[in-house]
């Protein structure tokens, strides 16, 4: 997915900017709305990056949207747009998207299958719902590269994650269900190769279900709820909330105290040790190597090819780039 607000704010991030937070316990981030184009189009909720947090490992951007209604929000037309330095996350919960790029590939994104593309040094591509989906409802999540991968070939993965039981604390309580699409968790590993030790995960807990996971310790963890209510370690969020726990947790405590079955996406990984920075659909190191990404978007450079079907003035313009030199922004503000 692309990032479309009109004004892209700027974001460093990294070692020297960023080092992490202990696990002092839960810190709750909570979303903004951002529109996805013109009058009609569908509205996301933003947690990451945020004025609070810009990654958690290599994540460094989430969009959390739906459930809508296609005939209301118009659903998702997003044009080619450029990539650079950074793997793109789909996954959804309800509905169907056709996902087109510059490698060539075509593939549907559907509900509980993984679609992961590797932008490497430069890849475009166009995400459009199909014209039989009535209800879109996931998340698009980023992974910033390493510099040893961030000039790699671009590439494509998909994966099913199977359904994994998780038992209850209690002896007769209701548990849950985890399907692991990146990473380890809860005994079950996901086919996927991600650039760093990176965790993802779609949780579901029963009404009243009370569940604990061992997590890796030296990951920082990010436990995004989609629905009304959840205790994170007894922390409350509401929905489209994003708790952040740092390195140093052991173990991941989720209840569900509403009478409806819960939903929360995982995210986790090792703090990302290297600088970055974003802005607009890129991830490079410095100022300079924006604005030449920027340029040769805008110039219809080789290094993003073309996506077939679109015609070249249906391609999304980038936006201007901001008057100042982008600006470092630390990975937490507490």
């Amino acid at each position: 997915m692309s990032n479309v607000d009109r004004a892209p704010e700027e974001v460093e991030c990294g070692a020297s900017a960023n080092g992490p937070a202990p696990a002092a316990g839960v810190e709750v981030i909570e979303a903004r709305e951002v529109p996805l184009g013109g009058p009609r189009a569908m509205t996301v909720r933003r947690t990451l990056p945020t004025h609070e947090r810009s990654m958690i490992g290599a994540w460094c951007f989430a969009d959390h949207y739906g459930p809508d209604e296609v005939d209301r929000s118009g659903g998702m037309n997003v044009p080619p747009h450029p990539h650079t330095g950074l793997q793109t996350v789909s996954w959804l919960f309800e509905g169907e998207i056709e996902h087109r790029d510059s490698a060539g590939v075509e593939a549907p994104v559907l509900p509980g299958e993984l679609n992961l593309m590797s932008a490497g040094s430069g890849i475009s591509h166009s995400e459009v719902s199909t014209p039989e989906t009535t209800m879109l409802h996931g998340v698009q999540l980023w992974l910033a590269l390493p510099d040893r991968a961030r000039n790699a070939h671009n590439g494509f993965q998909h994966y099913v994650p199977p359904v994994v039981t998780l038992p209850d604390v209690r002896p007769d309580g209701p548990g849950g269900t985890v399907k692991v699409f990146i990473g380890e968790l809860a005994g079950s590993s996901a086919e996927i190769t991600t650039a760093t030790p990176l965790l993802g995960a779609e949780i579901h807990l029963e009404p009243g279900a009370r569940v604990a996971m061992a997590v890796n310790e030296e990951f920082e963890h990010g436990v995004l709820l989609d629905t009304e209510r959840l205790l994170f370690d007894g922390v409350t969020l509401t929905r489209g909330d994003l708790g952040y726990a740092g390195p140093g947790l052991g173990g991941l405590r989720l209840h569900n105290p509403t009478d409806r079955p819960a939903r929360v996406i995982l995210l986790g990984g090792v703090p990302f040790d290297e600088d970055i920075v974003m802005w607009w659909n890129f991830v490079g190191r410095s100022h300079e190597e924006i604005v030449g990404f920027r340029a040769e978007w805008e110039a219809r450079s080789v290094r993003f090819g073309e996506v077939s079907g679109w015609r070249d003035d249906q391609y999304l313009p980038a936006p201007p780039l901001p008057t100042t030199r982008l600006k470092p922004r630390k990975r937490s503000t507490r």
